[in-house]
């Protein structure tokens, strides 16, 4: 394979490099590999992408070698590779990020190695507002995504009794998240993470020895942690779609209640392990499962 190739993308010309390196090393997933599972599941994810800026995770070499965070878009970008103006509230000036919202800027990140993407949950036009409430349940060892599968479970039947939908998906390594759509003005960051906790401390009360909201890792330690502060105006949280910098090309996959509801009746936590691939194939199956986060409109409740 070349060194590198140009292609042309939606009228956009980029140079693709190093095409033949591996950056999964368990699975010998390229960087060919990477950029075709990109340039394949971009229906779904530029949707999730669009009037958002990610923080790009990078990694040159792959899973085997250094990672770095990169929130303000490279000034060797583009021309065509828009900006927008992120990260500006009180005393922060903000910076200049990467607007992915088309394909051919996403294979231009993809050919950079950003290998993940992660997005805050309020879009450029309006960043006082976020468009979901979420929550990352993240398990301490030796809990496993089992027991985020039941806490998951806790957690939507208490927004069902609210009247509150929720999606779900994976964290693309042990955990899962949950996302309650908003779509609706008037939203605050400050009331999202406050009904986040909220909701994370009733489901601590009743269950202390398996649920904990404390942020210290000596404290989540055989616990189910559900990190509420994700919905703070400066934390970003991984796309659905987007692949994650592991041994294998593991994917922050959407999936069903059902299939939740099964893997904690089953206790077969590898069931909700979904590489690239099979991602492809069910997006191709079964759409977009996070598409409700997008579209539906709910009213926060009033603590």
């Amino acid at each position: 394979m070349p060194a590198s190739v140009e292609v042309e993308i939606e009228g956009r010309r980029l140079s693709l490099s190093n095409l033949a390196k591996v950056l999964y090393p368990d699975a010998g997933f390229t960087k060919a590999d990477v950029i075709d599972y990109y340039r394949r599941i971009a229906p779904a994810l530029l949707a999730h992408l669009r009037g958002r800026v990610p923080t790009l995770v990078r990694a040159p070499d792959g899973a085997a070698g250094p990672v770095f965070f990169e929130k303000r878009c490279p000034g060797h970008r583009p021309k065509w590779v828009k900006t927008a103006l992120v990260g500006r509230y009180e005393q922060h000036e903000g910076f200049e990020g990467c607007l992915v919202d088309t394909l051919p800027a996403l294979v231009w990140v993809a050919n950079l190695a950003a290998l993940e993407l992660h997005t805050y949950q309020a879009r450029v036009d309006d960043l006082r507002r976020p468009t979901a409430l979420v929550i990352d349940l993240d398990p301490g060892e030796p809990a496993t995504i089992v027991d985020c599968a039941r806490v998951a479970i806790d957690l939507r039947d208490t927004l069902d009794a609210l009247g509150l939908a929720a999606v779900v998906k994976t964290s693309g390594s042990k955990g899962l998240h949950l996302s309650v759509p908003l779509n609706r003005p008037g939203v605050t960051d400050d009331a999202t993470k406050h009904f986040a906790l909220a909701l994370g401390q009733l489901l601590e009360s009743r269950d202390p020895k398996r649920v904990t909201t404390v942020m210290a890792r000596e404290h989540r330690r055989g616990r189910v942690f559900v990190d509420w502060s994700q919905n703070d105006r400066a934390k970003t949280t991984v796309a659905p779609y987007s692949l994650r910098i592991r041994p294998r090309p593991l994917v922050s996959t959407p999936v069903s209640w059902t299939e939740v509801e099964a893997v904690y009746d089953s206790g077969d936590g590898d069931a909700l392990s979904f590489e690239a691939p099979a991602v492809l194939e069910r997006v191709a199956a079964r759409g977009d499962l996070y598409e409700r986060n997008l579209t539906l409109q709910q009213d926060l409740p009033s603590l």
